[in-house]
């Protein structure tokens, strides 16, 4: 079972601001996770069933939940978090973890 963190990045007032600090500031913050397994990101996002597309998703994974919270209490983690912060200012970010099993 892994752990995997999902965050919606709705769509931003200037969109190239965002993306600009984005993959300049944040990615690179984020890979320094510690043992982050996989990190990916989407774009060209489209609501199937209510609500507004968002503009970026992000997905981050681990190996367990305890891993995933042991990356976000480190120094590594808590940089990233300040700056998931700064993101806020360019568009509303929602977050979320979870495990993945077998269905």
């Amino acid at each position: 079972m892994t752990a995997r963190f999902l965050v919606l990045y709705e769509t931003p007032p200037d969109p190239a601001a965002f993306d600009r600090h984005y993959r300049e500031v944040h990615l690179p913050l984020a890979r320094k996770l510690p043992g982050l397994r996989r990190y990916t990101i989407g774009g060209e996002v489209t609501a199937v069933r209510g609500g507004e597309p968002c503009h970026l998703v992000a997905e981050l994974e681990w190996d367990t939940m305890e891993e995933l919270r042991a990356a976000f209490a480190s120094p590594q983690g808590r940089a990233c978090a300040e700056d998931a912060e700064r993101l806020q200012e360019f568009a509303p970010v929602r977050g979320m973890v979870f495990t993945v099993g077998e269905a």
